[in-house]
């Protein structure tokens, strides 16, 4: 058995199918045109009222410029806070209360407006960039409300337009005034602080006394010279001469005494040991006279000559004013001696109070400056948190007397409302019932044999079943796929379960 040949579609059989069948496509054609007839009827007009506004910064906080935003981010936080304030419950509620329920609305007047009425608000309210643009790379922004009643749309957005501005200043007011509470705790504790750390400090300071200053400027310059310094290296100076003078002074007390026993060795002594006994000096010079002139004389002459007595009887007495101008010259040497020793330990006790002064300066100077920077770093604190509460006083002033939304000219509907207009629905209808109508015909019919179709199926010649040996029909074997259309596959059927 040879297969039956597939049919196939050509101008002239899709010709004869739509003819043939034409109410196949004609009745989903005129059906979905005339419901979309009833539709264009029927449907109100959706009007869609645009409202440009532009945002600022805070003038008190723009570092680039009064109203600038310092970083794009921080615009486009802005600008995202107001999107989800546009789209609150509260500002969506005030408009539609103060707006009123639509003429035909059927709703409770009381009950206006329901949470249901609030949503689909919601649904109709978009806040757009300028064409082109980004959301929350400009100032401006457009606040747009679709609406089927033009008045109630520009109405509307004037409405939400008031409310965003009052609720986006309370909100600043609200974060201010938070900001405010925040900052006076601040403030209150660095206050609180600051008076600790100071109490401390003036108990120290008081503490040090007179040498206040000198632990100042050891404080801030370590390697500098103060009073303080400067009077130790002078008693350390005085000191040292003091020393040389007391072992100059115990060096001529000792050559005195050494002298009271054998007067020739004041001939010895140094020139500047004598400078404050000049009697001394010149009883010394008229011993050495005298004893040249009683060796000159017992040169020329006897002992017993009377010019050679009265020579030695001169000696003797120069001699006798000379041991007793020793014992004078000892008794003040010993006295010079014990002043050099008093003034030595009374520099001495000087350099180690001074010193003591200045040990105890250096082992306060690292507490003292702990305190003095703790004290200047929370004054620091204290200024900074003052100035931020002022910052934030001027915020929430500025919140409660401007607005940081700005609009610009009036609300605008457009000439035309938005989505597609009646005519367009009309034609969309159509072409989407011819569609319709198209599919469901070439899915249900098939090509074939003109005459065959308009037979009619009672006039059709039915073939002969074939019957086997045992005497039962033979069932016929099935066509290729494709070869019947749906139609005539159905009545084949029918007419083989009834044979």
């Amino acid at each position: 058995m040879y297969p039956v040949p597939q049919p196939v579609f050509s101008p002239r059989e899709d010709r004869r199918i739509l003819v043939v069948h034409a109410k196949r496509w004609l009745v989903p054609t005129v059906a979905l045109g005339l419901l979309a007839v009833v539709y264009a009827a029927v449907r109100r007009p959706t009007w869609e009222a645009s409202q440009a506004l532009i945002v600022r910064n805070e003038a008190a906080s723009g570092q680039q410029g009064l109203g600038k935003f310092s970083h794009i981010d921080e615009m486009k936080t802005v600008q995202e806070t107001i999107l989800e304030l546009v789209k609150s419950r509260g500002v969506l509620t005030a408009a539609l209360t103060t707006v009123g329920p639509p003429k035909d609305s059927q709703s409770d007047q009381t009950a206006w407006p329901t949470a249901r009425d609030v949503a689909q608000l919601r649904k109709n309210v978009e806040l757009d960039p300028p064409k082109g643009a980004e959301f929350g790379k400009t100032e401006v922004f457009y606040l747009k409300v679709r609406s089927q009643d033009r008045d109630r749309a520009v109405a509307l957005t004037t409405l939400i337009t008031e409310q965003l501005k009052a609720r986006f200043q309370q909100l600043l007011d609200d974060r201010a005034a938070s900001i405010i509470n925040e900052l006076d705790r601040a403030v209150a504790l660095a206050e609180t602080d600051l008076k600790d750390s100071a109490g401390r400090l003036t108990k120290l300071e008081q503490s040090v006394g007179s040498d206040l200053g000198e632990l100042r400027i050891l404080d801030q310059s370590p390697a500098g010279i103060s009073d303080l310094s400067q009077k130790v290296v002078a008693v350390e100076n005085e000191l040292r001469s003091a020393e040389t003078d007391r072992r100059a002074k115990a060096e001529l007390l000792s050559l005195l005494q050494a002298a009271s026993s054998n007067p020739g060795r004041l001939e010895a002594l140094p020139n500047r040991l004598l400078e404050s006994y000049a009697t001394l000096r010149r009883l010394s010079e008229g011993l050495n006279v005298a004893r040249l002139n009683t060796s000159t004389l017992l040169g020329k002459m006897s002992e017993a000559h009377p010019l050679v007595q009265v020579a030695q009887a001169a000696q003797g007495e120069v001699l006798r004013n000379l041991n007793d101008e020793l014992r004078n010259a000892i008794q003040i040497a010993d006295v010079e001696l014990r002043l050099a020793d008093d003034r030595l330990k009374s520099l001495q006790g000087e350099l180690a109070d001074v010193r003591a002064r200045f040990d105890h300066l250096a082992s306060l100077r690292t507490r003292y400056g702990s305190l003095v920077a703790e004290t200047r770093n929370r004054t620091e604190l204290l200024q900074t948190a003052r100035r931020t509460l002022s910052d934030a006083r001027a915020s929430q002033a500025a919140a409660r007397t401007a607005s940081l939304i700005a609009q610009i000219d009036l609300p605008d509907t457009g000439n035309r409302p938005v989505g597609l207009s009646r005519g367009m629905i009309v034609l969309m209808g159509l072409g989407g019932g011819l569609l319709a109508g198209l599919g469901l015909l070439f899915l249900t019919v098939q090509p074939g044999s003109p005459a065959a179709e308009l037979q009619p199926a009672e006039h059709r010649v039915q073939p002969v079943p074939a019957v086997k040996p045992n005497g039962k029909p033979v069932k016929p074997a099935l066509q290729p796929k494709g070869g019947l259309s749906l139609r005539r596959a159905l009545e084949k059927i029918t007419a083989e379960n009834k044979a």
